[in-house]
């Protein structure tokens, strides 16, 4: 599982994919999350900007990404 520690109060969702390198570019992230392929704790996730926070998880294409403060 990858991590990712917030610099500020929270990071939006696109920003984990590409920090996270599950995506190439904003644009690719857009598409997969429109596409209904990720999820944050185990919900689909529809917004690419929804913000999360430390303890959150995010999933996509088997990889997980958990927010840590």
């Amino acid at each position: 599982m990858e991590t990712i520690r917030l610099r500020e109060e929270y990071i939006k969702l696109g920003q984990a994919l590409k920090a996270a390198g599950l995506v190439d570019s904003g644009v690719e992230a857009k598409q997969v999350i429109l596409n209904g392929q990720v999820t944050v704790n185990g919900q689909t996730e529809l917004q690419r900007g929804k913000k999360l926070y430390d303890g959150d998880i995010v999933s996509f294409d088997g990889n997980e990404i958990r927010i840590i403060k």
